[in-house]
């Protein structure tokens, strides 16, 4: 019996090992920006490897919203502040609209101008609310001392 409890315990640290070194692999790659796409205040940011959690994914946009500012001019606010950023996952890349659920954009030349709708992170500001991001999981803030706090009502 003892052999058999050895076995099985050797297979679940093997297991738990593998599964900790795919996470590690899948969290410490770069995040890559495919394409921005622009209609005023609002941008669509096409992504790969983003972070998976939800703080990753503030977290980056916390560490990199000034290079996107640098290097792609986003956020545009309107003359009020207001600005609204989607992240969508860029997945298997342009597709044709075919499907109900894509996301196209009007900045190219169809029928190979949408992707499948897959938003990771949305960040919105206004004069109103501030800067807020709107995840699956709920909205967060960040508060006054920089820690991120997620809404009560979500």
């Amino acid at each position: 019996m003892k052999s058999k409890n050895k076995k099985i315990l050797l297979a679940s640290l093997l297991i738990s090992c593998a599964l900790l070194g795919y996470f590690l692999l899948f969290s410490f790659r770069p995040v890559e920006v495919v394409a921005v796409h622009e209609d005023g205040e609002f941008s669509s940011i096409l992504v790969r490897n983003f972070p998976l959690t939800d703080r990753g994914k503030i977290d980056w946009w916390i560490k990199n919203n000034a290079i996107l500012k640098e290097k792609y001019n986003i956020p545009k606010p309107a003359s009020d502040g207001f600005f609204s950023i989607v992240f969508w996952d860029f997945g298997d890349g342009y597709k044709e609209e075919g499907k109900y659920d894509r996301r196209c954009f009007t900045d190219m030349k169809p029928p190979i101008n949408c992707i499948d709708k897959n938003s990771l992170l949305m960040v919105n500001n206004s004069k109103n609310t501030g800067t807020y991001f709107s995840l699956d999981s709920g909205t967060y803030r960040l508060n006054d001392s920089g820690k991120m706090v997620k809404n009560k009502s979500d």
